[in-house]
């Protein structure tokens, strides 16, 4: 197990936050947060002209057939940034689905578009229970028939060209390849904290043609867990990002902040919090490291996945609380960036499962459960 980033997948972290830190600074982050948009669009082409959206796209689609370490590597970028945009949903999710589970005709029709970063892919599948567990969808979408209904919490619906929808059909769950302006469907803004954009699409008697369905009729959920996995790693990546950013800004914070005549950096009580922050940042990341190789490999990965994803959640979370205790009142004022950390990380946490379904395959993985 060789975790050592090659020369060019340096070169992509460096360009990465070289240009992150010089187009997308806290303040348009907070910025866009207010907006109803929410998402720079110049900046979405600029980050397409240098091929982040294709990199998980294999080079006959125009992509350039890179990894899911690459991609890891990247979002913690992003994370560290808090860049807003759908590019966990749309360039990793929907994209890895689309790879491995679309036909042909539709790879050739959606994914050079993916690549080129001129289509943008949403899922739609939580419903009532917020979560997109077996047992908690209801919604039917049979091929020939029409769906209606809603799917909850569905990120940058907003935005997205195309919509993969999750439904009770063909004698399990079909995916369904939907596009987003299709006659019959509606969207609803939900009020977020984050400053992440969430809908309600509604679904009002929209038909469903045998070209719509994604994968096999029935065979919906064996063809969207990979996909599901992806979307976990690089939100965990994303938080792994924001944690070490936030580290970053306690060490700084504590060397030049005086109390009593010294650095609060100077006594211990400081020093030890700062060094629980770097255990988390380093443990959350390593394990996401671990859990991308391991998927690369080809070796089973869910129990690697799901630790990754309960832990960073849990440790971000530890991480952005401790930095309020260690930074006081201006961690909490808006000119900070910290706030805007903090709820980057809830909402990652959150996406794609909460910790309670992941300690669940953890407890699976176990045979405890």
């Amino acid at each position: 197990m060789d975790f050592r980033i090659s020369p060019s997948q340096q070169l992509l972290v460096g360009t990465a936050r070289e240009f992150l830190a010089k187009h997308c600074p806290p303040e348009l982050v907070q910025q866009l947060a207010l907006e109803a948009r929410g998402f720079p669009d110049e900046l979405w082409t600029q980050i397409s002209a240098l091929g982040w959206p294709g990199l998980l796209i294999p080079d006959r689609f125009g992509g350039s057939g890179g990894s899911l370490p690459d991609v890891i590597l990247l979002v913690e970028e992003m994370g560290r940034a808090c860049f807003p945009s759908p590019f966990v949903q749309s360039a990793v999710a929907a994209t890895s689905l689309l790879v491995s589970a679309g036909s042909r005709a539709q790879q050739e029709r959606l994914l050079p578009l993916l690549a080129l970063g001129e289509r943008i892919c949403a899922l739609a599948l939580a419903e009532e229970g917020a979560s997109f567990e077996p047992g908690a969808l209801a919604l039917v979408g049979e091929v020939g028939g029409r769906l209606s209904g809603r799917k909850l919490f569905v990120k940058d619906a907003h935005l997205a060209h195309d919509l993969i929808v999750l439904a009770c059909g063909g004698g399990g769950f079909n995916l369904l390849l939907l596009d987003a302006q299709k006659p019959g469907v509606t969207l609803q803004p939900l009020t977020t904290m984050s400053g992440e954009k969430l809908f309600e699409v509604t679904f009002a008697g929209v038909e469903i043609c045998a070209e719509h369905l994604l994968g096999a009729a029935g065979r919906g959920w064996e063809a969207l867990a990979p996909a599901l996995g992806a979307g976990a790693l690089a939100r965990s990546a994303e938080m792994v990002g924001c944690a070490q950013r936030i580290l970053e800004l306690c060490v700084e914070h504590a060397k030049v902040r005086v109390q009593s005549g010294r650095p609060i950096g100077s006594f211990q009580a400081i020093q030890h919090a700062c060094a629980d922050l770097l255990r988390d940042v380093e443990t959350s990341r390593w394990l996401v490291y671990q859990a991308a190789w391991k998927v690369e490999a080809g070796a089973p990965a869910a129990a690697d996945i799901a630790v990754a994803k309960a832990y960073a959640g849990g440790a971000g979370l530890r991480v952005a609380r401790r930095a309020h205790q260690i930074m006081g009142a201006i961690g909490y004022c808006e000119e900070h960036p910290l706030h805007l950390l903090h709820k980057r990380i809830q909402a990652a946490s959150l996406d794609f499962g909460d910790s309670a379904p992941h300690l669940e395959t953890v407890a699976q993985a176990i045979g405890l459960a």
